[in-house]
């Protein structure tokens, strides 16, 4: 079972990932803010990162960079989530680390699909 942490400040947002996700086999860990996030994905070395680009502590690009220097952490894929439509102009994200994105709110149906894409395959 692929280990997904979701970042988010907003608790309704986790709360949906996490029940979405849960139902459909992955397991979940979550945080609300940067620092947070950056602990515990050096602790757990999630599969996959859904990470929110607005927290109250420091943006969601600046998470990827610190994760992205990382030893533990380089490797996992980040998927940001963002309210903007990034259909159009999203490069810079992938500059910023970022395997790719999902917009905001999400789409139940195809949700779990969307984030098992950009799980890691194999072990570490």
């Amino acid at each position: 079972m692929p280990l997904v942490l979701i970042v988010d400040d907003n608790e309704k947002n986790r709360k949906l990932a996490r029940d979405v996700l849960s139902t459909a086999g992955f397991r979940t860990s979550e945080a609300a803010t940067g620092a947070v996030a950056i602990a515990l994905a050096v602790e757990s070395v999630p599969d996959v990162i859904l990470l929110d680009l607005g927290l109250p502590d420091m943006s969601g690009t600046e998470v990827a960079r610190q994760l992205k220097s990382g030893e533990r952490t380089a490797r996992i894929p980040l998927v940001a989530l963002s309210a903007l439509s990034l259909q159009e102009g999203g490069d810079w994200l992938e500059a910023a680390g970022f395997a790719g994105w999902v917009e905001k709110p999400i789409r139940v149906g195809t949700f779990p699909d969307q984030v098992r894409r950009y799980c890691v395959k194999g072990g570490r």
